[in-house]
């Protein structure tokens, strides 16, 4: 689930340091890094669905969906019910976390779907960066719960249990809001990624902004 990289509309939080059209290119830049490491997930991902807002092209061999709706929670909820398909399985992954790494995270998600009802990936900032579940009819309760607030992730646990779901944590990780998190965050990514190379080339050293 993505947004498109475009200058004014994404990555505000990191402007300042940065300009409108550097926040956008160091989106574009994790977004890219995100549908590769997806791309390259397991076979028993039988689809891939980027799901946008905006216009973006998609990897060959990729469905694309529109997002529909209002506030974050009825898009996401919308989101899990535009691409069900019977009897299949549906994780769910936003484009913040570029360090998203293949096998640790979306191919454990896939293989814990085989035992339990969901997994929910925890973020650092009290969110989730990935949800997965066994039917995705269960993505209603996300119409109800706040989104980007130090509680959303515990909030949307409890509703999954409080549903009798039976629930398999994720790793936590950092998800890019601000700067601090981009830099964070690019460390912890392949030398040679895309988000890593952005935020290098990107992102306004402090001393060219305190100057």
């Amino acid at each position: 689930m993505a947004k498109a990289p475009v200058a004014g509309r994404v990555k505000t939080r990191l402007c300042p340091p940065c300009t409108p059209g550097q926040a956008a290119r160091i989106a574009a830049a994790a977004l890219a890094d995100t549908l590769d490491t997806v791309a390259a997930a397991a076979a028993a991902a039988g689809a891939r669905v980027l799901v946008v807002d905006g216009d973006y092209p998609a990897p060959p061999g990729w469905t694309v969906c529109p997002q529909r709706g209002g506030p974050l929670g009825d898009r996401l909820a919308n989101a899990f019910a535009d691409t069900r398909a019977p009897q299949t399985a549906t994780v769910l992954i936003g484009m913040d976390t570029p360090q998203l790494a293949t096998v640790a995270h979306l191919d454990r998600a896939l293989r814990l779907l085989a035992d339990v009802d969901a997994v929910l990936g925890p973020a650092d900032d009290g969110g989730w960066w990935a949800l997965g579940l066994r039917d995705p009819r269960h993505a209603e309760i996300l119409r109800t719960i706040p989104t980007s607030t130090p509680t959303t992730g515990r909030q949307t646990l409890t509703a999954l249990r409080r549903h009798g779901l039976r629930i398999q944590l994720l790793p936590q990780l950092r998800d890019v809001d601000t700067a601090a998190d981009a830099h964070a965050v690019a460390a912890l990514c392949p030398a040679n990624s895309r988000f890593a190379r952005a935020v290098a080339t990107e992102m306004p050293s402090p001393t060219a902004v305190a100057g």
